[in-house]
């Protein structure tokens, strides 16, 4: 019986993981603190490596584990580049990164870093793109409702 529920347990923590919802208020707390911390820390230039050197890099979010002993780093190069080999050299790094996060950051244990590509830009500017896709637009004008007068809900004649 405590078999099942440990296995229960487990599964409910790697599904936890994967959905933004169910992270605690303080994995949430630390993750802006770590990416605070760590654009910082990136923006001072401190890093040697020839991929890093004339790239700006953005942190736009770091999610932590619920133990709060991993962290996973997401990143987008401003003005393009080579985007896998930024991401390389910053997993490449991360043990010097790691080391800065703990001069800066106040925690008991300062989480193992990896970074990945954030492509949420990508999949926002595809979604745009197809709801201004001439079909699409011409959908969503034959939805909206008409008023008695054929007219498109406005305001009445006292403005509201």
């Amino acid at each position: 019986m405590a078999h099942s529920r440990s296995a229960r347990g487990r599964a409910k923590s790697s599904a936890q993981q994967g959905s933004g919802q169910s992270r605690s208020q303080r994995q949430l707390r630390v993750g802006e603190e770590l990416r605070h911390a760590l654009s910082h820390i990136l923006a001072r230039g401190e890093l040697r490596d020839p991929h890093l050197a004339e790239v700006s890099l953005t942190v736009t979010e770091v999610r932590v584990s619920p133990d709060l002993k991993n962290a996973t780093a997401f990143v987008v190069p401003l003005g393009g580049g080579e985007l896998q080999t930024v991401i390389d050299a910053l997993n490449h790094a991360a043990g010097f990164l790691r080391s800065q996060l703990g001069r800066e950051v106040q925690l008991r244990h300062t989480p193992g870093l990896s970074f990945q590509a954030d492509h949420s830009f990508d999949e926002a500017a595809r979604i745009n793109a197809l709801l201004h896709h001439p079909r699409v637009a011409r959908d969503v004008d034959a939805e909206e409702p008409e008023n008695d007068d054929g007219d498109l809900p406005g305001p009445d004649a006292d403005g509201r």
